[in-house]
């Protein structure tokens, strides 16, 4: 028997049809909503579960300086106590390069799953000012964890620098103008940075003298090539004690408790002066905040061992304790202040 097609059976026919498209489409949503959320459900237990059960295997520490600095020296004294504290091995990887930014680098293309931080000192922001060109973000690439400790640097003059107080270097500098010279460790290093903020408070002209690292910096100091510096305690402790050099004042705020005798900037002349670069830990960007916690803590028990300050203090630091949210409020503070150091000493590196 034949079929007769009448309007209304088209219609009919039509609408079963588009029904039938219809039911398809829907059930291919539910699909792929359940697809969606079966996703969410195999994720997001899985990321709970590493996060809550961190750390589950060894944790690598860079450290954007070579072996032997005042970094990795803070780094290996605070080792083992925040050991104990996460419960896994934590090592230490030296990636030295230009300034801290080859380590840094390293760091910021790392997974941000805390199996890699990184202990790096105040340099890390102010590398942002000082290279035109950085592959990464300073702020934006990595986590802010704790800081571990100050390093307050000593001002010290060769002994025949008729010079034995900062009030008598500024009136000297006043007197002649751009005939004083200091050395650094480079330019735009933290010794540099310190000066250019006294010559600046102070209202004076020195002529700097850059040197390729602090051991070259120190070696110009002792022969005489240059009259005085800034520079870390443990690096010029033993020639104050041996007479070859003479310690006029330290940067910090207030004096450092293993050089009592030794009068601050501010104190011996220049009233309100203070710089005392800092060392801290970061992560990857987006570390979780869990893993984020469990360091600080480990990092904040270890610094509060007195085997680990008295280390410390023999070093030449000062422990500092922040919490990650105290240190991620600091940073954006001393990045203006470090930019603007550099902006006014002039240094550059291409």
């Amino acid at each position: 028997m034949n079929s007769v097609l009448t309007p209304g059976s088209v219609s009919t026919a039509a609408a079963s049809t588009a029904a039938a498209a219809g039911d398809t489409r829907a059930r291919a949503a539910v699909l792929a909503f359940l697809a969606s959320l079966l996703a969410i459900y195999m994720a997001t237990p899985t990321a709970a579960f590493a996060q809550a059960n961190w750390p589950a295997k060894p944790i690598r520490m860079v450290v954007p300086w070579p072996p032997g600095g005042s970094n990795d020296i803070a780094a290996r004294i605070i080792l083992q106590r925040m050991i104990e504290g996460v419960g896994q091995p934590i090592t230490i990887e030296n990636r030295s390069g230009a300034a801290g930014t080859v380590g840094a680098e390293v760091v910021a293309r790392s997974d941000s799953d805390g199996y890699t931080l990184m202990l790096h000192s105040v340099t890390h922001l102010s590398n942002a000012a000082l290279y035109p060109k950085l592959g990464y973000d300073t702020v934006k690439d990595f986590t802010p964890i704790g800081t571990v400790s100050t390093q307050p640097t000593l001002l010290v003059v060769h002994p025949s620098f008729p010079v034995k107080s900062v009030k008598e270097l500024i009136a000297l500098a006043r007197a002649k103008p751009r005939q004083v010279l200091f050395a650094s460790a480079g330019n735009g290093s933290a010794p540099h940075l310190s000066m250019t903020l006294l010559t600046s408070m102070a209202k004076i002209e020195m002529e700097h003298v850059p040197y390729k690292g602090g051991g070259p910096a120190l070696v110009g100091l002792l022969s005489g090539e240059v009259p005085l510096m800034l520079a870390t305690v443990p690096s010029v402790m033993g020639q104050v004690k041996a007479g070859k050099l003479r310690a006029v004042a330290t940067s910090s705020a207030k004096r450092l408790s293993m050089l009592p005798e030794i009068p601050t900037v501010a104190e011996s002349g220049l009233p309100g002066y203070e710089m005392s670069p800092w060392m801290g830990v970061w992560g990857p960007a987006k570390l979780p905040r869990p893993v984020v916690d469990r360091v600080a803590q480990a990092l904040s028990k270890a610094l509060s061992g007195p085997d680990v300050r008295d280390a410390l203090f023999q070093q030449g630091l000062e422990p500092l304790i922040m919490t990650p949210d105290e240190f991620a409020r600091l940073i954006p503070i001393e990045m203006e202040r470090y930019a603007r150091l550099v902006k006014l000493s002039g240094a550059r590196v291409e």
